[in-house]
């Protein structure tokens, strides 16, 4: 294939294809597509690729590489959310996959481009849409109530003075810049210049998530692998904080049947369904070359899991 040079680098590509097992005639779902980081290497592994998402300058960019106009192409592009998968393959005439890839949350593109309003590093409008629709960040925080605000940065920011921060909000609109977002919550949480974390970072985190429902998207799209995977099929999720991981670990816990015992004296349960998913192994994350080359690897953490013959449990609405 000729693909252009992906404009980031991505984490854990090396983990991620070593648990994948891509190979000539494999079908394996990029269910964040992204820039192609992990699609280019499973190409070039032999296999045939579906990738989604519902950002549309990431499929526009896709389309330029000339593997789509192989026939037939071993790299179908899916401009769709990727908890929709099970439907979206149904179309292309697929019921099963050997493999699917995730790689949860914003992608390096979009955090440098201050268009998308993604980051506070470069002033940009308050957008945070990947799908470039519906309600944006600015939408949101202009009209919700102080309440509601408080209550998406304490959930999905995991920040304990949400109601102070949600106050401050109200109080400082109309906000139409990522910047005005920033300076309204560093001086609502009195920000230290030289801090190793900016104070901002969680309210940015927590607006991103709920405008874009990545939540309720990641549960599905794992209901979703589970769902599309072949026995033996291999499932690789990247997430890179720990609302995402802990959704990740759950679900494969779950799915495992290792349900843990209430007390060491009440002998364990047997599981209420035949496990779905085996071979867990241990969380992976980012050794310290990689890290040298790609800082923002140091959040990443990577679960695998190889999918069993059992019939998939009922599927969570997406």
């Amino acid at each position: 294939m000729t693909a252009p040079t992906a404009p980031h680098v991505p984490v854990l590509l090396d983990e991620v294809i070593a648990a994948l097992e891509p190979a000539p005639g494999t079908v394996i779902v990029d269910a964040t597509f992204g820039a192609g980081g992990y699609t280019r290497r499973l190409l070039d592994a032999g296999a045939c690729v579906h990738a989604f998402d519902c950002d549309p300058d990431a499929i526009a960019a896709g389309n330029e590489w000339s593997e789509t106009r192989e026939s037939p192409p071993r790299l179908v592009l899916h401009p769709r959310r990727f908890s929709e998968m099970v439907a979206a393959l149904a179309e292309a005439g697929l019921a099963k996959v050997d493999g699917v890839v995730m790689d949860i949350g914003v992608s390096s593109m979009q955090l440098d481009q201050a268009e998308r309003g993604f980051a506070f590093s470069n002033d940009g409008p308050l957008d945070m849409r990947m799908a470039q629709e519906g309600e944006s960040a600015a939408d949101f925080l202009n009209t919700a109530a102080e309440e509601t605000i408080a209550d998406v940065l304490f959930q999905y920011g995991e920040e304990r003075q949400s109601r102070r921060v949600a106050r401050a909000i109200v109080a400082a609109r109309p906000l139409e810049t990522t910047g005005q977002l920033a300076h309204v919550v560093r001086k609502a949480l009195g920000h230290r210049p030289g801090a190793p974390k900016d104070p901002a970072t969680r309210s940015f985190q927590a607006i991103r998530i709920h405008i874009n429902a990545e939540l309720d998207e990641l549960h599905a799209g794992l209901a979703a692998a589970e769902a599309l995977l072949t026995p033996g099929g291999r499932l690789a999720v990247v997430s890179f904080h720990s609302l995402e991981d802990r959704i990740v670990k759950q679900f494969l816990r779950d799915a495992s049947g290792a349900v843990a015992n209430a007390s060491r004296h009440i002998p364990a349960a047997p599981p209420a369904f035949a496990p779905t998913f085996a071979d867990l192994g241990k969380a992976q994350r980012a050794g310290e070359a990689e890290l040298a080359r790609n800082p923002r690897a140091r959040s990443a953490t990577l679960r695998a899991a190889t999918r069993t013959a059992a019939p998939a449990r009922e599927r969570r609405a997406a």
